[in-house]
């Protein structure tokens, strides 16, 4: 692992450039409805409209360059837009917030108030990203490159948006320059595939709070999302990004001022680069074994550093697809690494041999300082997992231009002397059940204090998708946005908030989203009797596109006959198939970390949840199905009976406790305010309230079934008490039932 209304547009009658007096009755607010919050901004009273006569206006002298000379950074790419080209992109957004449908000028000097006006200034104090904001007459917006124009326009676009009318904003001053040159977000587009439209959405949100870099970890263990002709078999064309792809990606990041930043994990986490090449420390004659890597992975988890061709081969992986992208830094991963890999005879061999080398971080920082040699060629700079650092190299250190992805301590103030670093550590999301990790966003917003120190490049969200292989893109969404905005306020302006997270959360809210979203598709909800979701638990291949990467009895795959949510089990704790299911096998889980991940969304009302289960102990609380937000129980808190929790609110029972031993098919109907139990295909009971069905995970942490589970299905309707009597009757009398 390591590792977020339709518009209403209201006839105005006013002239342009109209000036609103401030209403007796009501103060400024004291921070202006823009995230991230201004560094500076002083409110001048009173309010500036838009109107149909509104103009936007682009300097004459802003028609070529997307920056001046004097405000280059190696860090952000250069823009490659235009302020003309800016401010026809900006006069279609500023027309679906407002309605209106405004012209674009180069005239300045007719501007007036009401008008918008955009034009490059040679003043370094705005640095590569800041701008100035004027609303006392026309809105003028100034900056030294087109990133600080178009951030600039972002504030206005928020005002407008978070204003009742959507076409008047507050007259103030603001010059506004981040504190951390990247801020970024990170997706483990290993693991997981992502589509194509949930990028773009996630770069316009991103760009909407001035957030400037995304981070694509395109391999891990499970996954490589490259394909690339030149190496056939290593990614599955359908579950992975052509050249094409990346190029679409990468035009439409660059109009939204967003940066595409590469990763590719090597040497460990790479399963899916061995299996494809032969390359990794089990392959070949005298193998590394099982007793040289981590307890729940294989010796084919890492590529074989001793190897010529190997460390050739992940050159030429490196030479191909640093091409592909245009973002100044090159992640390699190169965490993780087993301390124990140096008791492999092959390891000991080598390091006696190699005269360069003589301990495995020497190995590591030298296979590093190789593939970085190729990077820089790029004009690129290497970025690497921090944790080489740890290790013993006498011989070999990391080349001082490598940046360091920290994900160790508070991401406060760097703590790799002589290197760069971006601070990931207190922001991770891995919404699975093992990890369990989600950012403290109390201390984010109250307590954190980003560096500006110079060798603290910038702040990242780290998205993990350990155990949620096929989760559903919206599932991370809806866990990173709250999180993804607190770091773009904090790591933009690093000064003291000035008001509380709910102040933050409700300022966001009135914001809500930026103009052009590509429509969220509409899942379709299935009312025919058929289930949307059905695990057999029965051993299953993983599907074209992922590569088994754990050992024997981890990560076991949950295929979904019926739909397309399938999990995972975890590592170190898993389920154990067993044969005697009521359909073909069976899940028996004997341990609290015991679990599935799923990431699928929850199901709102009404919907259905059947599964056979045989439980073999009782302990204080099991869990069937989690989110956030709720779970069903096998057995609930305080009783020990069958039952359902909307988690900070209500656990409910029904009157009816599972037997020891004896397989028992359970089903969960729900409409609005109302829970039914049915046990063996008849009802057990009715609870007036009710939950939208979780389907994060089955289990929660410390809180897993003790029994074997088999047969788990759901509905996205309410089936009738025949429907689950026939679905009852369906399995036969299965062994064990009395």
């Amino acid at each position: 692992m390591r590792r977020a209304v339709p518009i209403a547009f209201l006839l105005l009658g006013l002239l342009a450039g109209a000036v609103t007096p401030p209403a007796s009755a009501a103060a400024a607010p004291a921070v202006p409805d823009i995230v991230p919050r201004p560094t500076q901004w002083s409110d001048l009273g009173g309010q500036n409209a838009l109107s149909a006569r509104s103009r936007i206006f682009v300097a004459p002298a802003s028609g070529a360059p997307g920056a001046l000379p004097a405000v280059r950074s190696e860090l952000i790419a250069p823009s490659r837009q235009t302020p003309r080209r800016l401010a026809d992109q900006f006069r279609t957004e500023l027309s679906q917030v407002t309605g209106l449908n405004l012209p674009v000028r180069t005239d300045v000097q007719q501007a007036t108030r009401g008008d918008i006006v955009l034009r490059l200034a040679n003043d370094t104090a705005y640095g590569v990203e800041g701008y100035r904001l004027d609303s006392a007459e026309a809105v003028r917006i100034d900056a030294a490159s087109t990133h600080g124009l178009f951030y600039g326009t972002r504030t206005l676009l928020q005002l407008l948006r978070a204003a009742p009318d959507h076409r008047t904003l507050p007259r103030a001053r603001s010059l506004d320059v981040p504190a951390q040159q990247l801020r970024t977000v990170m997706l483990d587009a290993g693991r997981k595939y992502w589509q194509l439209s949930y990028l773009e959405n996630l770069v316009r949100r991103m760009a909407d709070q001035k957030m400037n870099t995304l981070f694509l970890h395109l391999s891990d263990s499970e996954g490589f999302r490259l394909d690339s002709p030149k190496f056939p078999g290593l990614a599955d064309p359908k579950n992975s990004y052509s050249r094409a792809d990346i190029e679409r990606l990468k035009t439409f990041a660059a109009r939204h001022h967003v940066q595409i930043m590469p990763g590719i994990d090597v040497p460990g986490h790479a399963t899916v680069i061995t299996d494809a090449f032969g390359i990794g420390f089990g392959d070949g004659p005298d193998p590394c074994t099982a007793a040289h890597t981590h307890s729940h992975l294989t010796a084919n988890w890492m590529i074989d550093m001793t190897s010529a061709r190997a460390v050739a081969k992940s050159k030429e992986i490196v030479e191909e697809f640093a091409g592909w992208f245009d973002a100044p830094i090159f992640s390699i991963g190169a965490d993780e690494l087993p301390g124990q890999l140096a008791n492999c005879p092959r390891v000991k061999d080598h390091l006696a041999k190699d005269p360069d080398v003589s301990t495995l971080g020497d190995l590591l920082a030298q296979y590093i300082n190789t593939l970085d040699s190729v990077i820089t060629r790029h004009g690129k700079r290497t970025a690497i997992f921090n944790g080489v650092e740890h290790m013993t190299a006498p011989q070999q250190k990391v080349n001082p231009s490598v940046v360091y992805l920290t994900w160790e301590g508070t991401g406060s103030e760097p703590t790799i002397p002589g290197h760069d670093e971006i601070a990931m550590a207190p922001f991770y999301v891995t919404p699975n059940n093992y990890h369990n990790l989600y950012p403290n966003e109390s201390w984010m917003y109250d307590s954190w204090a980003p560096s500006t120190a110079p060798d603290m490049l910038g702040s990242s969200l780290e998205n993990w998708a350990d155990y949620n292989f096929w989760a559903d893109d919206l599932y991370y969404e809806q866990h990173m946005s709250g999180p993804r905005a607190i770091l773009a306020d904090r790591s933009w302006n690093a000064s003291a908030t000035p008001d509380t997270l709910a102040d933050f959360r409700a300022r966001v809210a009135r914001i809500g989203d930026p103009p052009g979203l590509n429509p969220t598709p509409a899942r379709p909800r299935t009312n025919d009797g058929k289930p949307s979701h059905h695990w057999t638990f029965d051993t299953k291949p993983y599907p074209s596109g992922w590569v088994w990467a754990g050992s024997p009895g981890n990560t076991l795959y949950a295929e979904d006959t019926a739909g397309d949510l399938p999990g995972t089990s975890y590592i170190i704790n898993n389920p154990t198939p067993v044969a005697d299911g009521v359909r073909g096998q069976a899940w028996r889980f004997d341990n609290d970390r015991d679990g599935v991940g799923l990431g699928g969304l929850d199901v709102t009302e009404p919907w259905t949840a059947s599964t056979w289960v045989r439980s073999t102990g009782k302990t204080a609380d099991q869990v069937l199905f989690s989110s956030k937000a709720g779970a069903l129980k096998l057995q609930q808190w305080g009783t020990g009976k069958v039952g359902f929790t909307r988690f900070g609110v209500a656990d409910h029972s029904f009157d009816y406790t599972l037997p020891q031993n004896t397989w028992v098919q359970l089903t969960w109907v729900t409409t609005p305010g109302s829970t039914t139990l049915y046990v063996n295909g008849e009802k057990a009971g009715t609870v007036a309230a009710s939950i939208p069905l979780p389907l994060r995970s089955i289990g929660m942490p410390g809180t897993s079934l003790r029994g074997d589970l088999d047969e788990l299905l759901t509905w996205d309707e309410a089936l009738s008490a025949d429907q689950v009597r026939a679905h009852f009757t369906g399995y036969g009398r299965p062994g064990g039932l009395s």
